[in-house]
């Protein structure tokens, strides 16, 4: 056991030295460990992005909720349904029921311009026409402010992510609906889904103010069980009767929200890698700088009987364990500036904005640190083989 302890020894003993000279170093050293900070920070808050985006998308729909479209329609802005068509679908085996009916609701999808409030810019908005089944169909949804519309009313309900991100979605503020001007009478939430990013009104009052007739885009129902899609699905996609695309909804908000997370993603990776060769370098010159600064300590200590793979190796712990703390400082700030922060995107889908919080989760930290440590680890090798191949009776001779 003498011959591994001994090592040990030798390494803690250099990798004293590095931590004595960190104060002769401090300009090198901040500028290494903010810039490891900055790549991490970056990193985590861009990959967030795609993380809330994605959350937004999932918890928009359950396995035992089906959406119907028109057939060859990916996206309720092309599809369209007449009222004879809707009914065929409530019928379908599969649909949960109540005393009241069957649990789908006929929806009508428009957009509307409204300007942000952090830029006063005008953007695209869903306002949504649904029938009363509506909030039986989609789970979670429920009234927090104001009170729900009245059936039959020119009047509407907004969804929290909206009323936050938009202007003039207070209750008691009025939107402009095609010719008309409607007032907001509550505000809705819906668990973080992007309905959260709709506007809501009565469909048979919304169809005349844009004079659609008795016509629909899609139809969302709630099954029975989850196990209920198969047959509800081909009992649509069967029927003569109908033209019909039906989707399991966490599957369809799963796959519309692929490209967006996609593109955030891969740019996060891109700006990453690109502040990350800058770090390297500022790592380089920290542990060029921290030999250089005890050459005559390690000559000394090789001259002794320290090992080279000793010097190496602490030159290397060195290195990682100023990344590690440059890498949690900025996975600390990370967390701290962007976890819940709400935003808005386009939903390449729809054409319409989304809102949704930002998350950054344990895995992101992670990645994070994981990517300090290969940047520590990159930069502390060559001034770490620097260390040890440098000749010992020159650096001894050095003032």
């Amino acid at each position: 056991m003498a011959g591994p302890l001994n090592w040990f020894s030798q390494v803690g003993a250099v990798t004293q030295f590095g931590i004595l000279s960190l104060p002769q170093r401090r300009g090198s050293v901040a500028a290494a460990t903010f810039g490891i900070a900055g790549v991490v920070a970056v990193l985590v808050g861009v990959l967030s992005i795609a993380v809330g985006f994605r959350r937004a998308m999932a918890a928009s729909g359950s396995p035992d909720e089906a959406l119907v479209l028109r057939g060859g329609a990916d996206s309720e802005m092309v599809s369209g349904f007449m009222r004879e068509s809707t009914r065929i679908i409530a019928d379908a085996p599969g649909v949960a029921r109540t005393a009241d009916g069957p649990l789908a609701s006929a929806e009508l999808f428009v957009i509307i311009n409204l300007p942000k409030i952090s830029t006063g810019s005008d953007a695209n908005v869903p306002l949504r026409g649904v029938e009363r089944p509506a909030f039986k169909v989609r789970d979670g949804l429920k009234i927090v402010s104001g009170r729900m519309f009245e059936w039959g009313k020119d009047e509407v309900i907004v969804g929290i992510g909206a009323a936050r991100e938009f202007s003039g979605l207070r209750v008691g503020d009025r939107i402009r609906v095609g010719r008309y001007s409607w007032p907001v009478v509550g505000v809705f939430s819906a668990g973080g889904g992007a309905s959260e990013s709709e506007i809501w009104s009565d469909a048979a009052v919304l169809q005349p103010a844009y004079h659609r007739g008795d016509s629909f885009q899609s139809v969302f129902v709630k099954l029975k069980s989850a196990d209920a899609f198969k047959e509800f699905k081909d009992a649509l996609t069967t029927d003569p009767r109908l033209n019909a695309e039906v989707f399991r909804q966490t599957d369809y908000y799963a796959e519309h929200s692929a490209a967006v997370t996609k593109l955030v993603t891969t740019l996060g990776y891109l700006i990453a890698a690109l502040m990350a060769v800058g770090a390297v370098f500022g790592a380089l010159n920290t542990m060029y700088s921290s030999v250089s600064a005890r050459n005559r300590e390690i000559a000394t200590l090789r001259a002794l009987g320290f090992g080279s793979v000793a010097v190496v190796v602490s030159v290397m712990l060195e290195s990682i364990a100023l990344a590690l703390f440059g890498g949690s400082l900025g996975a600390g700030l990370a967390y701290l500036a962007f976890n819940g922060f709400h935003t808005a995107t386009m939903n390449w889908q729809s054409f319409s904005q989304l809102t949704f919080a930002l998350a950054v989760t344990p895995q992101l930290l992670l990645q994070g640190v994981v990517l300090a440590t290969i940047i520590g680890a990159i930069g502390g090798l060559l001034p770490a083989i620097r260390a040890a191949r440098q000749p010992i009776a020159a650096a001894l001779r050095e003032l």
